[in-house]
């Protein structure tokens, strides 16, 4: 499997993680919001004008790709981590294995848009600095998350 499908998978991962620690999960995503904001604007080099058509699209993607991610994912590790994946069917791992490419198929369709609206906002370079970005952002989130992980 390579790097691009797992980044998902760990972000998730990431966010679970949060979820269960003291702080609340708004609270949490408000913080990562608010750094890859910092580390967006400085990486893509926005002007005052593009970030102030940038970031509404952005942030409505965003929001749309974690709830995606949030709900039907999170349903998916469920049933692969309760020990029943031992027990079904193949007719029932293949609806399941349906509902996930459904899902994945659903992330590029909003990927696709939101691409496509972009570039009537940012030149082609930085939509691909975009997408850099966001690679670095989870990799450094991943990282920190990391070190900062339990002892072993």
């Amino acid at each position: 499997m390579n790097v691009r499908k797992l980044l998902p998978l760990l972000f998730l991962f990431v966010s679970f993680s949060f979820y269960a620690q003291s702080e609340s999960m708004k609270e949490k995503k408000e913080k990562i919001k608010a750094l890859k904001v910092a580390f967006f604007t400085t990486e893509l080099e926005l002007t005052g004008n593009e970030a102030e058509k940038f970031w509404p699209l952005y942030n409505t993607f965003d929001d749309k790709q974690f709830e995606l991610r949030h709900q039907k994912m999170r349903a998916y590790m469920k049933r692969m981590s309760d020990g029943s994946l031992d027990k079904i069917s193949e007719k029932e791992a293949n609806n399941f294995l349906v509902q996930m490419e459904d899902t994945e198929e659903e992330l590029f369709l909003l990927r696709k848009k939101f691409t496509q609206n972009l570039r009537g906002v940012l030149p082609s370079v930085k939509i691909i600095k975009l997408r850099k970005a966001e690679e670095d952002f989870n990799r450094k989130l991943l990282h920190q998350y990391r070190n900062k992980g339990p002892k072993k």
